[in-house]
């Protein structure tokens, strides 16, 4: 999904890609074709305009996930204030539990290789996916499962197709930590709750997942620091570097940025790499980082494009539910 394509087609591409919420592709195609609601929207701010944040807001304020499309119009253009406000001072920092099976892979190879790595996560949220060592993995494999882990922890699950390779076992990370605008507390009870909301509504499982990544990260918080992708995350390298091999990931952060800045920090992180700083995993939509998407095949419209290094290497579901390695 494109956030800066034009209301209209943000949403018809949501549509094409929320298929598994009945409830949000019902939204979404209303949406589409309710001029109304569009100029509605397009009085926010266009990074505020995305179906997500506008449907949790509405939520939020006591839509139910039952709801049809006339209730969620009557919502938006009934609003005294407060749905927009909750639009504008929130925001969709989901930091989906579910990506770490497929981060997986690529975090164990380059612990594998590197020795124990130092995580930085960008756009870190909450940081629930910066503990990749203590869930265990259930891949089901063209030739049967593979789990990876302790048993004994909860377990993520994820269709697992292509060569690989699939993990032996987990990275050992010795630091963890993440730079974000707006870095979240999950030991608040309403940021908790924004982050359940955030869920989609046919969502229970991820929702339970949810609230154990909360669990696990109130128990071993990692180092989160406000800051700007762009301009403030040498110094927690640095602070990364001193117990580890540093490795930046992220997932579904950078089409936040705009085309430029995206750009820009193609530009810095393949750098980094080059200059032996880092190792980098992205995990984007197909379009988000074009020169990245650009070293493997085609990929489909709604999936991700995991990489390493900025090479592409595998194409993933965007809330973990499924991998195709494609190199």
């Amino acid at each position: 999904m494109e956030l800066f394509a034009g209301t209209r087609q943000t949403y018809a591409e949501f549509a094409t890609q929320a298929t598994d919420s009945p409830t949000f592709v019902a939204w979404t195609l209303g949406v589409v074709d309710d001029p109304e609601v569009l100029a509605w929207l397009d009085t926010l701010p266009a990074v505020k305009r995305q179906p997500n944040l506008v449907f949790a807001a509405a939520r939020w304020h006591g839509l139910p996930d039952d709801a049809t499309y006339a209730d969620l119009r009557e919502v938006l253009l009934g609003d005294d204030g407060s749905v927009r406000a909750t639009i504008r001072s929130r925001a969709t920092q989901t930091n989906e539990a579910g990506r770490l099976a497929t981060l997986l892979p690529l975090l164990r190879r380059v612990s594998v290789e590197d020795g124990p790595i130092a995580l930085v996560e960008v756009g870190a949220s909450g940081g629930l996916t910066l503990h990749p060592d203590r869930w265990s993995y259930r891949y089901r494999t063209p030739d049967g499962d593979l789990r990876v882990g302790d048993p004994g922890a909860p377990t993520l699950d994820c269709v697992a197709e292509g060569p690989g390779p699939w993990p032996d076992g987990l990275p050992q990370v010795a630091w963890r930590g993440g730079i974000d605008l707006n870095p979240l507390d999950v030991t608040d009870p309403d940021t908790a709750r924004w982050l359940e909301v955030l869920v989609w509504p046919e969502h229970d499982d991820r929702r339970a997942l949810l609230q154990r990544a909360i669990e696990v990260a109130r128990q071993d918080p990692p180092h989160l620091v406000r800051g700007d992708l762009l301009t403030d995350l040498d110094p927690l390298l640095d602070e990364a570097s001193e117990h580890g091999r540093a490795v930046v990931q992220h997932s579904a952060v950078i089409a936040y940025l705009e085309r430029e800045d995206r750009e820009r920090f193609t530009d810095q992180m393949l750098a980094r790499v080059a200059g032996g700083r880092c190792r980098w995993i992205s995990n984007e939509g197909s379009r988000v980082l074009p020169r990245v998407s650009a070293t493997g095949p085609a990929a489909p419209a709604d999936r991700f494009v995991l990489a390493l290094d900025g090479r592409a290497v595998a194409w993933t579901h965007g809330h973990g539910r499924s991998i195709t390695w494609c190199a």
